[in-house]
């Protein structure tokens, strides 16, 4: 079988209009079981990576998600049983598409990242990010290995929107992209320029909405993947090449997830291990924690069609594990502690929207410099973010505010689109532990609310551990809890309960956030000496 490698969209998700009268769930066979005895639990991973795309390179597999306007962007995650995954780089370094992604004088929330695509092409041993920014154009980056350095191939003026990248057999490289009107491009060789677009498929009005391509040959056939945001998944096929003419099917609709009060799996990636098994790849909406990945096996018709294999008519909690060969070593654990050793930070971080460069380092620990005098965290940079383990888990920081300046504050937040933090207010020569909640977004990313704080305690000495609680079980509003230590080991609460809202409109997730800003000058300085993710 040929598998084209594949591409990652983003679903730009929409609000679904009310049912369009298919059918809720058009509901698939069961195919055999797998012959392994070991299994699987859904979401294989509990953490916030959505319109994924999935490959195989060898005998190791690769993934990419949305980071909107997180930075560096665009994560690349490798396993090699499909099951346990982590990160090992990001595609693209830095957000270097306008002022607004470095919080100066405009922001990119809810922007940025959206669905793009991974692919690998063996012709030249290289791998392809692509992906469109603010509906303006396309950007292509390259590298030969995941970890990079990632460079900027060239940038192409037609907005691929949620794009798919194929690399066919004959070393061609095309590209499924649109909403709704869905339409096939062809790259140039060195992928530089495009050759020719034309529209290939225009969604039923019966179905609505179609987007997220990913773009693969399997066996002579093309066929383009595409979500119904946010409950179906439907496939096209081609036996005429790349261009059509495509006919459709569903693949799903209205499934029951894996998760608990979660939604249902959708816009992923088809990817084929070394025996020839199939599976799908997609992620599910499980606010306040974002959208997960959950993995099932695939099966295909006679006729050349996949089917996803349910267990008990939903997409399954458990399934055999694929059978692939051992893995070469143990993937690095996606929690776990950080004391920022070395010269760089690990992959697992990223910030809110480009940091200065110059007002932070790392070795004897993560040193934040302010970058930015502001009442208002939404603006302040230099603001580092880390995925929050589902279903519940800690974050606990170790924080050496020695060097906190008047008017400085300093913490450890749980940052969406409605926030709160635990940390330090230095005022008038005294530091305190604070509790603060309210900062607050409108729908157009504008802030509402900067924060009132609601529980405070007098604090001496230099070193202080904060700790923030984050259930992120879908299905309701969860509550994020705070406390504080002054020696490590006895934690003291601080505040009532935060309440993490499920809308998804933000679509990305809560994460823990740690930060240092000014409120009148810069110069002071926080150092984060350890970071820990647990869970229960």
């Amino acid at each position: 079988m040929d598998l084209s490698w594949s591409h990652q969209p983003l679903t730009r998700r929409r609000t679904l209009a009310a049912a369009t009268g298919l059918a809720a769930g058009a509901l698939l066979p069961p195919g055999p079981a797998l012959a392994t005895a070991a299994q699987y639990t859904n979401p294989v991973i509990w953490q916030d990576f959505a319109d994924l795309d999935i490959i195989r390179v060898g005998d190791t597999y690769y993934a990419s998600a949305s980071t909107m306007h997180y930075s560096p962007g665009a994560p690349v995650l490798r396993s090699y049983d499909l099951v346990n995954w982590e990160i090992a780089g990001h595609s693209v370094p830095v957000l270097d598409f306008g002022a607004k992604y470095d919080l100066n004088g405009a922001r990119g929330y809810v922007r940025g990242i959206w669905a793009s695509s991974l692919a690998y092409r063996p012709s030249n041993r290289t791998f392809y990010w692509l992906g469109q920014i603010d509906f303006a154009r396309t950007y292509l980056y390259t590298a030969t290995a995941v970890e990079g350095p990632w460079n900027r191939l060239t940038t192409i003026s037609t907005p691929y929107y949620d794009a798919g990248l194929l690399v066919d057999t004959d070393d061609t490289l095309y590209v499924a992209y649109g909403n709704t009107t869905i339409s096939v491009a062809q790259l140039s060789p060195d992928g530089r320029d495009q050759v020719r677009t034309q529209e290939v498929f225009r969604t039923p009005s019966s179905v609505g909405t179609l987007e997220g391509a990913r773009f693969y040959k399997i066996n002579g056939q093309y066929y383009i993947f595409l979500t119904r945001p946010a409950n179906g998944q439907y496939i096209l096929k081609s036996s005429s090449g790349p261009f059509g003419p495509y006919t459709m099917r569903q693949v799903l609709l209205d499934l029951r997830g894996p998760i608990p009060g979660g939604g249902v799996p959708h816009q992923g990636g088809l990817v084929r291990t070394q025996s020839g098994a199939w599976y799908y790849m997609a992620f599910v909406d499980a606010y306040p924690g974002g959208r997960v990945p959950a993995l099932a096996p695939v099966t295909w018709t006679a006729d050349g069609w996949p089917v996803v294999q349910l267990v008990n008519g939903a997409w399954g909690t458990t399934y055999p594990s694929p059978a692939v060969p051992a893995p070469p070593r143990q993937v690095t654990p996606m929690t776990g502690v950080d004391t920022f050793d070395g010269t760089t930070l690990k992959p697992g971080w990223e910030w809110n929207h480009n940091p200065d460069n110059t007002k932070w380092s790392v070795g004897n620990g993560l040193t934040l410099r302010t970058a930015t005098v502001t009442h208002d965290l939404y603006w302040a940079r230099n603001t580092l973010t880390h995925r929050i383990q589902g279903p519940t888990s800690t974050a606990t920081v170790q924080l050496d505010h020695s060097a906190m300046r008047d008017g400085d504050r300093a913490g450890l937040a749980l940052l969406r689109d409605s926030s709160a933090w635990i940390g330090l207010k230095r005022d008038g020569g005294t530091t305190r532990v604070v509790m603060v909640t309210g900062l607050t977004m409108d729908s157009n990313w504008n802030t509402t609310g900067t924060g009132t704080e609601i529980a405070s305690a007098p604090v001496s000495g230099g070193r202080i551990w904060l700790r923030a609680n984050a259930d992120i079980r879908p299905g309701a509003p969860r509550p994020g809890t705070f406390s504080y230590s002054t020696d490590g080991i006895t934690f003291t609460r601080l505040g009532p309960a935060f309440s993490m809202g499920n809308d998804w409109r933000f679509f990305m997730g809560y994460r823990f956030a740690l930060f240092n800003h000014a409120t009148q000058a810069l110069g002071g300085a926080v150092r984060v000496t350890r970071f820990e993710v647990s869970t229960p």
